[in-house]
């Protein structure tokens, strides 16, 4: 399992080691080139507070928080903890989320000894950054704006990194931008004071269900991390290259925002009472539209809506535990995947049938919806990538004519209940076209991965969720991929995790499971009234997070290992879904 904590605020994040090191960091944006990489290579920087003799300690979140925790108790029993933040808290009537990196050393037990060692480096190069001492900070010179860490520590200990008795807390703010100047205990202390209790409001403003509500709430402050406030964009992960396969070439850059992502991410939002992130990936949306042309939407962007191209290769770096290649950039930003129509359809549909964003509709909208609807129905039969981004082969796949179908369902009904203008019997043979692509890949009452072919596909399992009208193909559907793609747990255990497909494609057969299939079961079981059914694949997929609950993208039931980027925003999504979907209502509860 990834030994690894998140810590973020919506604008800066970083992944925290059981060691007490921050080994994946990334500044001024997650997409940036790295500041601390060693997450990919020893060599790759790191900002490391651990004991004299090293060793491993115990994490945990501060509860209902994204501020995380490390106890270490070192090899004569003395105590202290590392508590590990970025700010976030209102102030001025606004977000105050800075690329800042905030470190607590806190003496709980003895006097303990203590080494402290930053050692950031000019992203993909690995250079070394110079070092500069001011009175109470270092300054590191070499990138684009000023670093500095500031501290009580005493610089000599700090440079040297020779070991420092911890008589009291030491105080550590790493500033990107805008330095601190006023006194280090106090800013640290206010600043984890007011970033504790913002987090412990957003959940408390948070709906749960009534089942896995720990798990939920660790889900929802991980999602949330993820969202990149700024520009109002979604990233699928805030990491690269970790591979989903030890000893392949699957290792991909997530570091950007998929529309499709952007989609499912905005639905588990709106289960848990969040909105604005809906209106974040909206805002997001009309800024690529104002550079691009909607007849040929990009399936992912970067986070300042450009395109994340070209896909590099850094041979210099080693990757983690050997697995090369490390990638920054996706290729996928060439692929034609037309899913992405019927997603963002899907989403600005949402403005219409809640009355609670009648303050939203807007005549723009409106016509975004034609837009988006006349794309459905132009790219059908079209091939395309698909949701799992083939290279070479592109099919006309059926996930793609489903959200295609769904997204021209709603179009219709909103034009029907008068919430928007348009031609009802255009929307009706747009959505009739849709359905007659969906039948031709459809045998055996199953809906395989297209026309033609008899390959199963996990994505399928969305015909539940997205309320498809034959319900005798839902049921055959789910059936077939609970036979032919689930992984067993244990020898005598039913299947409770899911491949996405298991043919080959570009890079041979996938080895894994793919977690965000194994929620999708676990929804589809519910909407077809295997309850219980459902509740035993979610439990048993508890087991795939790590020590903190943190799901990553594939996870190897036989090695109980996790794979692939992490955390994974899908997988945290399909967690809100499936725990939503197995969970009585409140009213049975209360």
């Amino acid at each position: 399992m990834y030994p690894h904590g998140l810590i973020g605020n919506c604008q800066a994040a970083a992944l925290v080691n059981r060691t007490g090191a921050v080994d994946w960091c990334c500044l001024p944006r997650p997409d940036s080139e790295p500041l601390f990489g060693a997450l990919l290579d020893a060599k790759g920087g790191h900002f490391r507070i651990a004991p004299l003799e090293g060793g491993e300690g115990v994490q945990s979140y501060i509860e209902n928080t994204n501020v995380l925790v490390t106890r270490f108790v070192d090899q004569k029993g003395n105590v202290f903890t590392v508590t590990d933040f970025f700010p976030r808290f209102e102030q001025y009537s606004r977000m105050y989320r800075p690329c800042t990196l905030i470190r607590i050393v806190t003496p709980v037990l003895g006097h303990a000894q203590v080494v402290v060692s930053c050692k950031p480096v000019a992203g993909w190069s690995k250079h070394s950054l110079d070092v500069r001492r001011g009175n109470s900070h270092l300054r590191f010179e070499g990138v684009e704006d000023q670093l500095r860490l500031t501290t009580n520590m005493p610089l000599t200990y700090l440079q040297e990194e020779r070991p420092i008795a911890l008589n009291g807390s030491l105080y550590f703010a790493l500033t990107w931008g805008a330095p601190i100047e006023e006194d280090i205990e106090f800013v640290c202390k206010s600043f984890l004071d007011k970033t504790i209790q913002n987090w412990r409001t957003w959940i408390k403003h948070c709906s749960i269900p009534v089942l896995f509500q720990k798990e939920v709430i660790r889900s929802a402050l991980t999602l949330k991390l993820h969202c990149y406030e700024d520009t109002g964009a979604i990233l699928a992960a805030i990491t690269t290259s970790l591979p989903e396969e030890a000893g392949g070439v699957r290792n991909w850059d997530y570091r950007f925002c998929w529309l499709r992502d952007a989609y499912f991410s905005v639905s588990a939002f709106y289960k848990l009472g969040h909105f604005e992130e809906m209106e974040g990936i909206l805002n997001f949306l009309f800024n690529i539209l104002q550079q691009s042309d909607l007849k040929r939407l990009h399936p992912v962007y970067r986070l300042d809506c450009s395109l994340p191209l070209p896909e590099l290769t850094m041979e210099n770096w080693e990757g983690y535990h050997q697995g090369r290649p490390v990638r920054s950039g996706n290729q996928a930003a060439e692929h034609v995947q037309n899913d992405v129509y019927g997603e963002m359809l899907l989403t600005v549909a949402s403005l219409y049938f809640d009355e609670r964003f009648l303050y939203m509709r807007a005549p723009q909208y409106d016509e975004l919806m034609h837009l988006l609807a006349e794309r459905c129905y132009d790219t059908l039969g079209e091939c395309d990538a698909g949701i799992w981004e083939l290279r070479g082969g592109w099919k006309p796949h059926s996930f793609t004519h489903l959200m295609s179908w769904a997204g021209l369902e709603r179009y219709l009904r909103l034009i029907r209940l008068g919430k928007i203008s348009g031609d009802p019997l255009k929307a009706q043979m747009w959505l009739n076209a849709a359905d007659v692509e969906i039948r031709k890949a459809v045998t055996d009452e199953v809906l395989w991965n297209c026309q033609g072919e008899r390959i199963a596909d996990a994505s399928s399992l969305l015909l539940a969720s997205l309320r498809y009208h034959d319900q005798s193909v839902v049921k055959a559907t789910v059936d077939a991929v609970w036979n032919l793609l689930g992984a067993k747990h244990a020898p005598d255990a039913e299947p409770a995790f899911f491949y996405r497909y298991k043919s080959h494609d570009d890079f041979g057969v996938p080895q894994h499971a793919f977690l965000v299939c194994s929620f999708w079961m676990v929804e589809a079981l519910a909407k077809s009234g295997q309850q219980v059914k459902a509740r035993s694949v979610l439990e048993t997929l508890l087991s795939s997070s790590n020590h903190l609950g943190l799901f990553a993208e594939h996870y190897d039931p036989e090695t109980h290992t996790q794979r692939g980027n992490f955390p994974q925003c899908y997988s945290h999504v399909g967690m809100i879904h499936g725990a939503f979907a197995v969970s009585p209502s409140w009213d049975e509860v209360l």
